[in-house]
């Protein structure tokens, strides 16, 4: 069986009723940073796995609740997360060090507030990050992904769009 990821980021102390109904369908939640207020962790389906990490507006309570850097295999995908991670082919200092001592197949981050799944030749290593579920930003559509995970593959990928920003 596929395991069902719900990926979010950058939700600034918003989360809301419409994210919820996507993230109850979905085995695993993962939060890609900048959560904000305790509350938005609160309010996700407390029947699932959640995996985290804190990002740059996160206060010391969040921070000491969830890591900076995350890394893990889950269905024989190799998957490292942070917060600000850049993008290919311009990572952030240090990233593409990371990528390749630990082997990922999948790096996650948030932090641009910009939906972007590419695929890096170079690292052999799907990029993913979600864009923004919050209201605080530039962006202009709040969004997620959803996507599997099984037998080493990453697939049935989907970005959800949320609405716009301030509505």
């Amino acid at each position: 069986m596929p395991k069902k990821i719900g990926l979010i980021s950058d939700s600034h102390s918003y989360i809301d009723a419409k994210t919820l109904v996507y993230l109850q369908d979905v085995d695993e939640i993962w939060h890609a940073g900048d959560i904000g207020i305790r509350d938005v962790m609160e309010a996700l389906p407390k029947d699932k796995p959640v995996r985290a990490v804190f990002g740059n507006i996160d206060d010391a309570n969040v921070q000491l609740e969830y890591p900076e850097w995350m890394d893990f295999e889950l269905e024989g995908v190799k998957v490292l997360m942070t917060h600000i991670g850049g993008r290919p082919p311009r990572y952030a200092k240090g990233v593409k060090e990371r990528i390749r001592s630990f082997g990922a197949q999948l790096f996650i981050c948030g932090h641009s507030h910009i939906c972007k799944v590419e695929f890096d030749k170079t690292l052999n290593c799907l990029y993913m990050n979600p864009g923004a579920i919050g209201q605080q930003g530039f962006h202009l559509m709040r969004t997620m992904l959803l996507f599997e995970l099984e037998s080493g593959k990453i697939q049935n990928l989907r970005v959800v769009e949320l609405g716009k920003r301030g509505t």
